[in-house]
């Protein structure tokens, strides 16, 4: 085990903890703490460390600001049969190495990839399943470049694998790329997470240094893989994301410092390795990009990242409900441009075509440039959920079709009916998923671009029925929804109210006889009617004011119609007693006699309306500045001008400065 370490404050203790406590024996791994000069205690704190723990060794380096020298000392130190890579602001889980050994002596592995969760970016779709012998391309290992993997100890020094020192981010995934190419056995760990990424600040690589480690890298490749399709494949990975994406990026469209060199170094670079043939695995705005470059247009380049804006999709939920145990969504995906509009093409004898920014000089770009009809054919859409807390991701299995429609006579539109289904026994990797709550991703790839969204809430009410799962055990499944609209799903929520409180934001109130109805939806009612409730609002201006009334719940009918909590509260306009509902703001929660919980709404009385808002519009501040609500406040709220005049009044107090 090999961390680097430098400057880490506080941020390390999570790493530290996860690497000294892992459920194989002390004497069976070491770590080896890289310090490469840091200045803030933590060299102290790791000898300290090393002092009490046999099986940690730490090494301190005087500062190089790169990470490679120390892993190239670590490895040369290590001693077990394999080794693995972290940084400071990484996370280990407990039985990761345990895991990852025991699958790594099992298949034999040169390079064992463990399942790594990161809290940003895209999913690692890698992960979709274990492998016993991985492809490179075939199960995507390149997109995962970052040092974080177990290798055997002695292929590294079969081979004389090792960081380039200093190096850059080029560097950096040239050694894994030298190990993929050179291991006869790479796995993939799957089913289990081993490490949580933590958020890496990627320094700002010179040109020069970028261009010279990209040569070497390719060089590598060349040496390895003949040519043909597999290696363009290769080719066109480093094509894109380190080559043609940055001239889209805001750093290059926002800063003119080194851009001249850049351009010039990179376009050489191109010219030399990249044939035009490698077009083919680029998307159609990086297409523009490689054809600007070769004709030496930087002008073009610049206007392009400037009037480039980030790529939306549009998830809408059509349609949900349950097939016994399998919720079932059914899906209409679309892109949208760089307006907030539904992405459009131009369309000629049933071609479709990319239609660039008003500023750039169309002339330049040939229509085999901007044609998008065999990637709008070939249009796809995946669907996953990821947890909230671990940031753990499944795929799901989905089918859809590809739908294009006319939008107006030169136009035309490119949308994705899907369907998603979510076995809660068996999505994560035939596994049942973990209780807690599950967020629903959809990504398309599609016509000219790609993105990646959370699914919205449909236009309508939705029914919030849930299901019992019974694998492992019986435990509730509640589909539910975030306060900005966005699709989860509960796994065993830990009691009746908890269940209730998931669905609360799909709450109506109806107001008869001096009352209000206030209606919420229940996802699940037990066969013994659940435990007596009541439901509470509590002044948000005055907590200690509450109002209480008793809850009766109907059930509905399981994976089909969800039941309701109806609670009957009293309401007056004018000096309320202590029982009935007034005007100012009310939170809500619900009240068992074992616990209360809040619920996910509040309910704003003032001028003879009442307004449901979502818990956290409820500003006691806003409504009563002093903090107080009392009957000549509520009075004065009502007198024409009565505002107005308060806020000149606090305006004049504040004009002139004072001594």
């Amino acid at each position: 085990m090999i961390v680097n370490v430098h400057n880490p404050g506080d941020t390390a203790d999570a790493c530290l903890h996860s690497v000294l406590e892992q459920t194989l024996p002390a004497d069976d791994y070491e770590v080896i703490f890289v310090d490469d000069g840091s200045t803030d205690g933590i060299a102290e704190r790791l000898d300290t460390v090393s002092a009490v723990r046999r099986n940690v060794k730490v090494l301190h380096l005087p500062h190089t600001g790169s990470p490679m020298r120390g892993r190239n000392v670590a490895i040369a130190a290590a001693q077990g049969d394999y080794v693995y890579l972290m940084d400071q602001c990484d996370r280990l889980e407990r039985d990761a190495l345990a895991r990852m050994y025991d699958r790594a002596v099992e298949t034999d592995a040169d390079v064992l990839v463990g399942r790594l969760v990161r809290d940003w970016g895209p999913p690692v779709a890698a992960f979709e399943q274990s492998r016993a012998r991985a492809d490179i391309l075939r199960d995507r290992l390149f997109s995962l470049l970052t040092p974080h993997k177990l290798y055997r100890r002695a292929f590294l020094e079969e081979h004389g694998l090792g960081f380039a020192v200093p190096g850059g981010r080029v560097a950096e995934q040239a050694f894994v790329v030298r190990a993929y190419l050179q291991a006869k056995i790479i796995s993939v760990l799957a089913e289990h997470v081993c490490c949580h990424l933590g958020e890496r600040t990627e320094p700002e690589d010179d040109p020069r240094t970028l261009v010279a480690e990209l040569r070497s890298l390719l060089d590598d490749i060349d040496a390895f893989i003949g040519e043909g399709r597999h290696r363009d494949r290769m080719y066109g990975h480093w094509f894109r994301s380190t080559v043609l994406r940055p001239f889209v990026g805001a750093r290059f469209a926002a800063s003119s410092v080194d851009r001249s060199l850049y351009f010039t170094l990179l376009r050489e670079l191109v010219l030399e390795r990249f044939p035009e043939r490698l077009d083919r695995y680029l998307p159609v705005q990086l297409r523009v990009v490689a054809a600007l470059l070769r004709l030496g247009r930087l002008d073009q380049l610049v206007i392009l990242a400037n009037s480039r804006g980030r790529t939306g999709l549009r998830a809408d939920l059509t349609e949900v409900r349950w097939d016994a145990q399998v919720l079932v969504l059914e899906l209409a995906v679309e892109l949208l441009g760089n307006d907030g509009q539904p992405a459009r093409y131009r369309t000629e004898n049933d071609r479709l075509y990319w239609i660039p920014p008003r500023s750039v000089d169309a002339r330049l770009l040939p229509d085999d440039v901007t044609e998008v009809s065999s990637a709008v054919e070939r249009a796809r859409i995946e669907v996953y959920v990821r947890h909230a807390e671990t940031g753990v991701v499944h795929f799901l299995p989905v089918a859809y079709r590809v739908e294009r429609f006319k939008d107006g006579r030169r136009h035309t539109r490119v949308r994705i009916l899907g369907e998603a289904r979510v076995d809660v026994t068996a999505a994560a990797l035939g596994e049942p998923l973990r209780p807690g709550q599950w967020e629903v991703h959809v990504r398309m790839y599609g016509g000219a671009h790609q993105a990646r969204s959370r699914v919205g809430r449909p236009e309508g009410p939705l029914n919030c029925m849930g299901v019992l799962s019974q694998r492992p055990r019986t435990r509730l499944v509640v589909p539910c929804w975030s306060d900005v609209g966005e699709l989860g799903l509960a796994i065993e929520p830990r009691s009746f109210s908890e269940s209730v409180a998931l669905v609360s934001p799909g709450v109506s109130i109806r107001r008869l006889d001096g009352h209000v109805y206030v209606v919420l939806p229940v996802p699940y009612v037990p066969p013994s009617g659940g435990p007596p409730v009541e439901l509470v609002l509590r002044n948000a201006a005055r907590r200690s004011r509450e109002v209480s009334a008793p809850a009766l719940v109907e059930p509905g009918l399981p994976g089909r119609l969800a039941g309701q909590l109806v609670a009957k509260v009293p309401v007056k306009r004018m000096l309320p007693g202590r029982d009935q509902l007034g005007p100012g703001a009310w939170l809500s929660s619900l009240r068992t006699a074992d616990d209360e919980i809040g619920l996910r709404f509040g309910l704003e009385v003032r001028r003879g309306k009442i307004l449901v808002r979502p818990s956290a519009a409820v500003d006691p501040e806003r409504r009563s500045p002093m903090g107080r609500d009392t009957v000549w406040h509520r009075l004065g709220r009502r007198l024409p001008g009565a505002r107005h005049l308060v806020r000149l009044a606090r305006a004049g107090k504040h004009r002139y400065l004072r001594d």
